[in-house]
Formats: structure tokens, sequence, C-alpha cells
């Protein structure tokens, strides 16, 4: 038996992938042992979001994802008449990326495979099956059906929602499983070609058509409790469902057919001691609501930073409980959103149906815009964990504002300039980690000696924005180690988001979510309790 790695990730999904690469960028010892000989090659889910593709950027693979996409892919849900109840069209860029976007999700699992590449410190084992964790106080011992035994210093989970593990440490899987299956249907050579997907509340069978990169096409349709899953494999029944949609079905090339369950359901728990749940492993949802795929990769995104910093011994033990506790929230929302919407388009009962379709009729102008616009999908916002919450200043230099909180959300990612004036997303050019962000200021006028030295360890960047008129005057008076940002203006640059807020200076998590925000002069206080907050072991005494 060795000690092969820091981190052993269970399950080479997407998440367990993700994950792997940005423990991979950080430099941690990494192993991740998947059951099966090489990656699953179908399509499961079919949308990734605004959020996933900046984690991507984070990892530096999203030029590998973009090709694999279909930016800013409408939907329209219709009744069994093919009437449009709603439309969800976002097309706004918040976090730099488009809000909704279809994908072939085997391609995109590909370049998160090669991402791995990169790192001599990560590595992939196929055809390795783990059979059993066992914890002692230093680490986990992971048992292989081969006989063979790899130690390391935590474990995650990302084995699907099947996952043996989370079985094993006999933690709850607390939910519902819906009584009727999904038949997939996948195409190539896309005999409709539109951009867009539709999702068809018909009582009488309920079913979705979705474009995919690449002319694929899939359809979805529920089977009913009394139909067998062998229906798959019978071609008249599957050309009977397409028929409705497709002039000739017995033409269409037929990738792939499979059914699924429809699963709502969280874990009791997301950390057992050394051991950690991912992904499926931690939650599954309905398909409809499109953020299974999604709800694992901001678990990656919110645990990878954190493992890495308790690795590499910058962070104490007891930041790991943070995931549990900012990740649950809102996984139990999205699992509500998309339960609901399940059961909306899904319902067979016609006269539930018929008032859907009134509700639907009867909506004003501004909630049809709200729908458009993806109102309903909720943000993660973090009340507790890595986060502290400052009072609202009350200073007569600032308006009085009726303004939500800012810290425990995410920081936009608009447009701006390099140092150098080069336009890029602000990510790009800030540098990705840990980030002190103030609006016109030098942030060291504002931190101390201390407080600096624990940001050097943490490879945190000090981020000046200025307009972009300013940018060269900036530039040759910043301060050693300041990273200077130009603002490009506008309704969505950065000077207009510190206008609408009463604050300065805006400490922001590797994660991209807001530590804290403040007043440029209470910034050094401030940094001492978001250390505080995220248990860095760092923190000089005092």
């Amino acid at each position: 038996m060795t000690t092969a790695c820091d981190v052993l990730v269970v399950g080479a999904g997407p998440v367990g992938l993700t994950l792997a690469n940005l423990l991979g960028q950080h430099g941690v010892r990494v192993l991740v042992a998947e059951r099966e000989q090489q990656l699953i090659d179908y399509p499961r889910a079919v949308g990734i979001d605004d959020e996933a593709l900046r984690a991507m950027q984070t990892a530096g693979l999203v030029e590998g994802v973009l090709p694999h996409t279909i930016p800013d892919q409408k939907i329209y849900m219709v009744n069994g008449d093919r009437l449009i109840l709603s439309e969800v069209n976002p097309t706004t860029r918040e976090f730099g990326w488009p809000r909704r976007n279809g994908f072939v999700q085997p391609l995109v699992d590909r370049v998160l495979l090669a991402g791995l590449d990169r790192f001599p410190n990560a590595c992939v084992r196929f055809g390795a099956e783990v059979t059993d964790l066992v914890q002692d106080a230093d680490g986990v011992v992971a048992a292989f059906a081969d006989g063979t035994k790899v130690r390391a210093r935590y474990a995650v989970a990302a084995e699907g929602g099947a996952s043996p593990t989370r079985k094993r440490l006999g933690i709850s899987f607390d939910g519902e499983t819906r009584p009727s299956d999904g038949l997939v249907i996948d195409v190539a050579n896309d005999p409709i070609g539109t951009p867009h997907a539709v999702f068809g509340g018909d009582p009488r069978r309920s079913y979705a058509s979705i474009a995919l990169p690449h002319g694929i096409r899939r359809w979805e349709f529920t089977l009913f409790e009394h139909e067998s899953p062998d229906l798959a494999d019978d071609d008249a029944f599957v050309f009977g469902l397409l028929a409705p949609h497709v002039p000739d079905p017995s033409r269409l090339d037929i990738i792939r057919r499979r059914v699924y369950r429809h699963h709502a359901r969280i874990a009791g728990r997301f950390r057992e001691g050394r051991i950690l749940l991912a992904g499926d492993a931690a939650h599954v949802m309905p398909v409809v609501g499109g953020q299974g795929w999604n709800s694992g990769i901001r678990d990656a995104f919110n645990l990878g930073w954190k493992l890495a910093a308790v690795v590499k011994g910058l962070a104490d033990d007891a930041l790991l409980d943070t995931y549990e506790t900012e990740r649950l929230g809102h996984v139990r929302q999205m699992v509500a959103v998309s339960l609901g919407m399940a059961k909306e388009m899904t319902d067979h009962d016609p006269v539930k149906a018929a008032e859907r379709d009134r509700i639907a009729a009867s909506r004003t102008a501004e909630e049809r815009e709200a729908q458009k616009r993806q109102a309903f999908k909720p943000q993660p916002t973090f009340d507790e964990g890595v986060v502290v919450h400052t009072p609202l200043p009350v200073f007569k230099t600032l308006p009085a504002r009726d303004v939500p909180r800012l810290a425990g959300t995410i920081f936009p990612q608009p447009r701006a300039t390099d140092t150098d004036g080069v336009e890029m997303l602000l990510d790009d050019a800030t540098g990705q980690g840990w980030r002190i962000v103030t609006w016109n200021n030098d942030p060291t006028a504002f931190v101390s000696v201390r407080r600096l030295a624990v940001l050097d360890r943490l490879g945190a960047r000090l981020v000046q924005v200025v307009p972009r008129a300013q940018l060269p005057w900036a530039r040759k008076h910043a301060a050693p180690g300041v990273t200077v940002v130009g603002d490009l203006g506008g309704e969505a640059g950065l000077q207009a988001w510190f206008d609408a807020r009463p604050v300065g200076a805006v400490v922001i998590r590797p994660d991209h979510v807001i530590a804290a925000e403040c007043l440029a002069q209470e910034l050094d206080d401030v940094l001492g309790r978001v250390f505080a907050a995220a248990c860095l072991t760092t923190t000089p005494e005092g």
C-alpha cells in the first residue's frame, strides 16, 4: 500500500474530472479512480449554464468546451396543442458567458479528461473499482476490486446517484422517485434543424425536443407506469412516439435509446470525516430544469479551492465543513425548482393541464418577461460559511439605499481591460484565486503589512479598478504587486456596479463568491474576519 495522492476522487464523471483539474492547478496530488474502462459515451445532461462555463474558464478549459455548445439556446414551453405557455431566453452576460447553452456532454467530458494531461500531479485510473474506504485520523485507505490499496489524505465520492460510497457510509438519500420513467432518443443528422429546445406539456404524453451541437437532436418522452422499459428496443413503439415530430421516423439515424428514472433526492450529509460527497452522489434532480450537471460543477468549484487550501496547510480542516453549509441550501432550491417544473410539464391529468394553461395565459407582460430572463432560477447565496456580512454604512457622503447583501453572492464578470489596455473578460484581466478589488484606490494603502503577508501566502491578487481613461496614469503609479484593470464603463461595467452599492472594496474568493464587501478604510479589519471565516492557519498572531 502506498500514499499515492493527497485527494482520491472516486468517479471520472464531469464532477470528478472538474474537481481533479482544479486540484491539479493548485499542485495537489490527485488520483481519479473510475470503475469503467473508459468515459461514458452517451449524453446525459444537455444544458450548461454561465456559472459552469465560468468554472471551465477558471480551470483553463473553456476554449475546449465552447465548440461543443449552442450559446443562448432558447426554450419554448408548450401545451398539448403546441401553443407557447412560456419562453426562456436570457441573453444577459452577468458572469461573462451565455446563461443557457446546449451541449454534448461526452465531448465536454473528454475535454475535462484531456485537461489532466497538463498536470504531473494528476492521473486517472480506469477499470479501478473502489470497493471500500476506511478512515483513520490521518487519511483514507481505498480498497480496489483487484486487491490493491491506496492511501489518500481525503476522498471525494463523485460516482453518481447510486453512489456505493454513500451507501457504505450509511448516509440517507431523502426525497422521491417519480413513478414514471423517461425514454431518451438521440439522433444524428437532425431532421428538424432548428436551434431551440421545446418542452411539451401534453397531457396525452409529455415530451422534449432539444437541438444539440454537431447535428444531434434529443427527444425525451414520458413512459407510463404500465409501459415496460423494454419498449425502448421496440422500433414500432419508438417510431410511433416520433411520428408526430418528424415526417418519417424510420429514416432517422438513431444513435442511442435509454430509459432513465426521475429522482429528486439529497444526501443527509455531504461529509463524513475525510470523505466528501459531490455531484449526483450528494443530490439528484429531474432533468427538466437542466441543473443536475451544473449543480455538480458548483460542488466541484466550491470544494476544489477548499481542499487545496487544507491539503497545502493554508487552512484548517474545519474549512471543509463550509462545503455542505454553503452548498446545501442552493441544492435544495434547485431540486425544488426542477421538481416543480417536472410536475408542471409532465402532469398527465387533463384537468390540471388545463388549469396550468389558464394560468399561463393570464400572466402579465412583466411575468412573461421574468420567465424569459429565467428569474425562477435561484442564484447561489450564502448566509453562512466563508462569508463576512458587514453592516451597511450610514455616513452622510453616501445616499441611503435599499440594496441586498453582497457577501455570499457571485461577483460579476464584465469585459474590462488588462494593465496594457487589452480588452478581455474580468477574470482573465485580474488573474484567478483570491482577489482584493478596490475601485480607483490603491488597495495596499488600506491593508496592513501582516495582512499583506497572509495574502501573499494565499497567492491573492490585489486589483485596482480604474476608469479606462485613467489607465495610463494608474499603470505608471501602481504600487508593487498591484494589478491595474481598466473599466469599460456602461451599464454592465464595474463603475456602474460600485455606483449601485455603498462599498469601495470587495474580497473575492477563488470560486468568484464575494467573501466580504466594505468601505476602503474598513478593508484591513474585514480581511481579518475573512481569514478567520476561512479557517486560515497562516493568520499571524494578534
